[in-house]
């Protein structure tokens, strides 16, 4: 969560003159889905200690997070700062990841409350 905070405000003095506002607004989508998946692992982790998750289900869970991060916000993040459309390949996979993870978080909530 402290890398979205810093990337964010990278983003929004350093960079806020050199983007125009197409990428600007590229960069401000990568920083949100940043924020707020790194949140959902961090609740991800919560639910393990509280019980409510196995530690395998945590694992996968927010592994898958963490991949989404990396390709959803990382290929955004370059998009951005470089310009190179090709990038914007790469965000459906961290999409279907972010997808795949809360899914797999509702479904195994469930099936714990259903026993």
């Amino acid at each position: 969560m402290a890398l979205a905070v810093i990337l964010g405000a990278f983003g929004a003095h350093a960079l806020k003159e050199r983007l125009d506002a197409y990428s600007l607004g590229v960069y401000e989508k990568a920083v949100f889905y940043h924020f707020v998946h790194a949140l959902g692992m961090l609740i991800v982790s919560a639910l393990f200690r509280a019980g409510a998750l196995t530690e395998s289900a945590c694992t996968t869970v927010s592994a898958l997070l963490l991949a989404g991060i990396v390709l959803f916000s990382g290929s955004l993040y370059l998009l951005a700062i470089t310009g190179m459309k090709g990038l914007g390949a790469v965000t459906p996979f961290g999409g279907l990841a972010f997808i795949a993870a809360w899914l797999l978080l509702a479904y195994r909530l469930l099936r714990a409350a259903l026993k």
